[in-house]
């Protein structure tokens, strides 16, 4: 079976706590330079953490390298120290290393003690992932016999971030049959070790050998597989690196195909060293023939934000309202968006550019209104961006190094000569985040983001879907702490006619309230606004600016908790709502909801995977209604509703990201994308994680014949687990994306039914084989299959090499579902043998209407287990009657007799 990166390309993007996450390491002559490993900025100071994460990558380099067979090692890492920290000499300024681009985060984490490494991983197999997350306690080497040694984890860590590999130990089954023999998930299959589980009773436990389920014939729950502290075998870092003897991955020679571990799952039964030559980092090297340099290290310290407007007023501006939008959404930037403090200027440009204001701080409401009053009022002229950013670079260096900084470049037209000051764009350090307005927005102005790693975002020319609006709200700063960043709560629009009323509600959570502002547009004149808190009261004070077509009401304080309620009423006019607001507290991690795309082009018929991710911290919310509102160049849109049901393009269920795939493509060029996420009766919050893609928590260890326990990961009470309810509302800018290849209406089906991942199969009665799966589509996970294809065989590998060859089961009954829906399969094996003992094999292939085929599944065994017959019972035969005579002067005589069924009876002579 092919890999699905052969054939599907993704585009993600993903709410976290950051706009954009382009990774800027690069693999120069062996050498990965350019990691970021970022410090988050609520952890307390303390230098020696700075020094944990320099032995870390230190005592890593050399483990990957050998590791690796002598390709791979680190050569060169950014840290990134929180602004408030002590400044010192050596800490310079970052260019473009932000906690959004970050490889790695150091925080603290949600559930003190729960000091877990992960890798954020939301694609395929062979895909890379997002990023590595440690903590203080981790770095400190605080859980060193839990995690293994530091540096060896962040191997295990760089395994998944890079290549896009997977664990191969199952948190979730940790035991599998095969031969009719008990196995622990692991790989090598070589790795020594005892099974034991705790046996308790009247009030004290003990750790005995573990006891076998005899419907299952595996080990009952509470089975660990504790290995031996020293072996000899080498493989693998995937399963555990904490292993002293490890310091291979496994290969097709030693991998172990049987177990049914996430690498297995997701990666087709290939090793992770398959997987990793796969690579484009592997093609591209050849082993090194001398020992590596020490990786080097730079410290950089967030500074204040420094970030300039430079805004297109060349005469199209005049086209579609777009001088006045523009002029609304720099308004909500420079009112609400950008953070106190911070510094900020302006630049206007059409065939030439025009300064507009020098950077100013901007520490009270003086300087952002000072500010409001310098945007664009008139339009004319050509288009020159490169004269706008020139002027940018030179406004900025007045005062400060281009270092770091941040461009907002808003432009709707062609430009053919923009390539030529991507030299000095790429020399300036700053970042630039685009804004394409239009149709005919220059092509080539996504290329300025890609080199910064900025934000690019497109709005259409329809104001009702407040595009332009929600790509200034995305502009909030990455580097300060989240209770800094503002988070738009709501973001819609409608065109009204013959005095009809635009309604609503907007939700205020407790994990926000502060600086909340409500913002409304219209096109021709004010509507009439009604506006109530959750208690009823009517709101008053709402600025009114008639020029610009916009008011504006700021809540003072904290905006109380609940359902606020609106009511637009006007004729004949598109009016927008638009609801920000920040953290209501420094030390309650607010429900992020901002967003970023890994890919920003595709091409047909390859489908965009959509992911959003939705947190609190750490944990993730489950349960919340998320819509992905996807707009075309011709002003269609699509609506999406993204799943965290582990199935087709979502990875695992129940870990916060919301996935889908995306296929209804209607035209060539830019599309923008707009999620709305809801908490309402149902969303809850997670307190506990399923199994992430890390290192493993090693229960104990077995050394000089001992066991010796690891303390288990912190307990996570029953409400905990359930989750505590969540009511949120949430919208944000997912950015935009350009498609080509498109061909013309009608546009053919060329979309086949999505992969089925989450295949599970148990035995059911000793005769039949139960199996369960999430329906795909007709296209990916949208609409209904055709039919279900399924094949067993003896073999695994003879399974997914020739699935076509495989024995088929009569499916003829089984019709497919609506895509996302539960599927329940039952079927007896016929024309194979399946006795005690015995372990099949099952995939499953969709087909659609058009005869395109998914891949096959992931693959599953079972093994037939009988146990043996149990004894009957055998009747004990009667003791004898024994009758005791005591003679001895002064005791009384007693008359003992046993009696059947054990009866002791006494009785006094």
């Amino acid at each position: 079976m092919r890999s699905f990166k052969s054939s599907v390309f993704i585009l993600v993007f993903h709410l976290l706590e950051g706009a954009l996450s382009n990774s800027l390491i690069q693999l120069n002559n062996n050498g990965y330079e350019g990691i970021v490993i970022a410090i988050d900025p609520n952890v307390p100071e303390d230098e020696t953490l700075i020094q944990n994460i320099k032995d870390m990558v230190t005592q890593a380099s050399p483990y990957l390298f050998e590791a690796t067979e002598k390709r791979f090692y680190f050569k060169s890492v950014a840290i990134l120290i929180p602004e408030k920290w002590k400044t010192k000499p050596e800490y310079v300024r970052p260019k473009l290393e932000t906690y959004k681009n970050a490889d790695v985060l150091v925080a603290e984490p949600n559930t003190p003690g729960d000091d877990e490494p992960y890798t954020e991983q939301m694609g395929n197999c062979g895909e890379k992932g997002e990023r590595i997350n440690f903590t203080p306690d981790f770095l400190a080497g605080k859980k060193l016999d839990i995690y293994g040694p530091q540096g060896r984890v962040f191997v295990h860590e760089w395994a998944h971030l890079r290549w896009g590999v997977f664990d191969e130990y199952n948190n979730n089954q940790k035991f599998y049959l095969l031969n009719g023999k008990r196995e622990a998930v692991r790989c090598s299959a070589r790795i020594a070790g005892k099974y034991q589980a705790e046996h308790c009773q009247g009030g004290s436990c003990a750790w005995k050998p573990c006891k076998i389920d005899q419907a299952t014939g595996l080990y009952k729950e509470g089975c660990e597989f504790i290995p031996n502290k020293f072996q000899t075998e080498k493989a693998s870092i995937m399963f555990s690196p904490s292993i002293n003897s490890v310091v291979e991955f496994c290969t097709e020679k030693n991998h172990n195909k049987e177990a049914p571990n996430p690498q297995n799952q997701k990666c087709n039964l290939r090793s992770t060293w398959e997987v990793i030559r796969d690579s484009e980092d592997f093609q591209k090297t050849t082993p090194m023939t001398t020992q590596p340099p020490a990786p080097t290290f730079s410290l950089l310290q967030i500074g204040q934000r420094i970030v300039c407007l430079v805004l297109d007023k060349s005469g199209s501006m005049t086209n579609g309202d777009r001088l006045n939008r523009l002029n609304q959404a720099g308004k909500l930037f420079l009112l609400q968006i950008v953070e106190q403090g911070s510094w900020a200027g302006m630049v206007t440009f059409d065939s030439a550019a025009h300064v507009q204001s020098e950077l100013v701080q901007i520490n009270s409401a003086a300087e952002r209104d000072a500010l409001t009053k310098r945007l664009p009022a008139v339009a004319a002229g050509g288009t020159s961006i490169c004269s706008g950013l020139r002027s940018a670079f030179a406004v900025i260096r007045k005062k400060f190094s281009t270092d770091g900084s941040e461009i907002v470049l808003l432009t709707d037209g062609e430009d053919n000569t923009i390539s030529s000051c991507f030299n000095e764009v790429k020399q300036s350090g700053a970042v630039i985040h685009t804004v394409a307005l239009g149709p005919s927005a220059a092509k080539e102005l996504e290329e300025l983001s890609k080199m910064t790693g900025g934000l690019q975002t497109y709005a259409s020319d329809q104001a009702q879907n407040n595009g332009l609006i929600d790509a200034f709200g995305a502009l909030s700063s990455g580097n300060g702490a989240a209770s800094q960043r503002a988070i738009q709560l709501e973001s819609r629009g409608l065109t009204l006619q013959n005095n009809q009323w635009m309604n609503g509600t907007v939700l205020v959570d407790s994990t926000v309230g502060k600086d909340t502002l409500f913002l409304i547009t219209w096109t021709t004149q004010p509507p009439q606004i009604l506006l109530s808190d959750p208690s009823g009261k009517k709101q008053d004070g709402l600025v009114v600016d008639t020029s610009t077509r916009m008011a504006y009401l700021q809540i003072p304080g904290t905006a109380k908790v609940g359902t606020w309620s609106y009511s637009l009423k006007a004729s004949s006019q598109t009016l927008t709502l638009t609801v920000t607001s920040r953290a209501s507290s420094a030390t309650l991690p607010p429900i992020t909801v901002t967003s970023k795309m890994s890919k920003d082009q595709g091409k047909f018929p390859s489908p965009m995977a959509v992911y959003a991710k939705i947190h609190q911290g750490s944990s993730p919310i489950l349960r919340a209604t998320v819509t992905a509102i996807i707009e075309s160049v011709n002003g269609k849109t699509v609506n999406l509703e993204l799943l965290d049901n582990g199935a087709g393009a979502d990875a695992t269920k129940d870990d916060g990201i919301y996935s889908r795939y995306f296929t209804a493509y209607d035209t060539n060029g830019r599309y923008s994308v707009k999620v709305r996420a809801l908490g309402g009766i149902n969303a809850a919050g997670q307190r506990v994680r399923p199994q992430q893609n890390g290192a493993m928590h090693m229960p104990g260890w077995i050394e000089n014949g001992e066991i010796k326990w690891n303390p288990p990961r912190p307990e996570i009470s029953k409400n905990e687990l359930d989750g505590n309810q969540v009511c949120f509302s949430r919208t944000t800018s997912g950015g935009s994306f350009v498609a080509s290849g498109v061909p013309q209406a009608p546009i053919p089906d060329r979309f086949p039914p999505c992969q089925i991942t989450d295949l599970k199969a148990k035995i059911q009665g000793n005769k039949f084989i139960n199996l369960t799966w999430t329906a795909p589509g007709d296209d990916y996970d949208h609409g209904r299959a055709l039919k279900y294809i399924i094949k067993i065989s003896a073999s695994i590998l003879d399974l997914r090499d020739n699935f076509t060859e495989s024995l088929q089961v009569n499916t003829s009954d089984l019709i497919p579902k609506e895509a996302n829906s539960k599927e329940v399969f039952v079927f007896t094996p016929e024309n194979i043998p399946f006795e005690n003992g015995t372990d099949l094999f099952i995939a499953v292939q969709a087909v659609d209407k058009s005869n395109l085929k998914s891949e096959i599944s992931n693959i599953v065994g079972v093994s037939l287990f009988i146990p043996p017959p149990t004894p009957p019972e055998i009747p004990t035969p009667p003791c004898p009657d024994i009758n005791v005579n005591s003679t001895i002067p002064g005791l009384h005589i007693l008359k003992i007799m046993w009696k059947w069924l054990g009866e002791l009876q006494l009785s006094v002579a």
